[in-house]
């Protein structure tokens, strides 16, 4: 209000760069909203592409992938497509390994998401998202091959925001010629196909649509009394922040350490001239 913006203007500052998902953010201090757009600003210049985002061609399965790996040169081991898998606890209500095929793989702590121990989460809310297969890119979005679109929640009259994704064969994520996109947002009825439907208008022609909707949970335990560490459930954003922090929370409750991720951009591309 001091520099006179438009409401607009501030929910695409408020919505779309500094990526909050309500607008308590207008009434808290502001360093919080400039260092999410101090960190927008720095990610967009880092690469050379004009986004601030990555994706990794493959699709999101990569990451799992190269986790593996390196998991793997530590001393990780891998049991994959494992069916039935149950965490064991000992009379103290402490979990000591997973069973799975007859098998028990001792371990002091567990790390699993809600849909392994769901007497140990609660239900926080619902995600409606589509998955839509297209034979093109999104409209005015200047033929990109991956591009995120976040909708304001005020602009849609609604309690939160709509988030839309695409991805395309330039991903290798579909075959040659096919776009996919998603669009989600947090679940305010039981009719997901009218709920997204701002998102969905926004595509173009669309070959298919698959409608999907999922519960949210969020942990309830102590993991300092029964060695479980549970994420929580994704939620319909598409950048993943919101993942990035649980994983980063995770790992300070489980090693007691703070890990951080940030780089100083100066320092980096002062290291890059020395190095040049």
């Amino acid at each position: 209000s001091k520099y006179g913006l438009e409401d607009d203007t501030v929910d695409f500052i408020g919505h779309a760069l500094a990526l909050h998902r309500d607008d308590n953010y207008l009434d808290e201090p502001a360093i919080d909203t400039v260092k999410r757009m101090k960190l927008y600003a720095e990610s967009l210049a880092r690469f050379q592409g004009g986004s601030p985002y990555i994706y990794p061609l493959y699709g999101l399965g990569e990451l799992p992938q190269a986790f593996a790996r390196l998991s793997a040169v530590y001393g990780g081991t891998y049991m994959l497509n494992k069916p039935e898998c149950k965490v064991e606890f000992d009379e103290s209500g402490k979990a000591f390994g997973v069973t799975s095929e007859g098998e028990t793989a001792k371990c002091k702590k567990v790390v699993c998401d809600p849909s392994y121990l769901p007497d140990k989460v609660k239900k926080v809310g619902r995600v409606a998202r589509a998955i839509c297969i297209m034979k093109h890119p999104i409209p005015d979005t200047k033929d990109s091959h991956s591009v995120q679109i976040i909708l304001p929640k005020k602009q849609l009259k609604r309690k939160s925001d709509m988030y839309v994704f695409c991805c395309s064969y330039a991903h290798n994520v579909a075959p040659k010629g096919k776009f996919v996109a998603f669009v989600s947002t947090e679940a305010e009825t039981d009719k997901p196909e009218i709920e997204l439907k701002p998102g969905i208008d926004l595509l173009g022609p669309v070959e298919e649509t698959f409608f999907d909707m999922y519960d949210r949970f969020e942990p309830v335990n102590a993991a300092e009394e029964d060695n479980c560490f549970l994420t929580t459930s994704y939620d319909a954003t598409t950048h993943f922040e919101t993942t990035v922090k649980d994983v980063l929370a995770l790992y300070s409750k489980i090693t007691g350490k703070e890990l951080d991720l940030s780089v100083d951009l100066n320092a980096a591309s002062a290291g890059e001239n020395d190095a040049a």
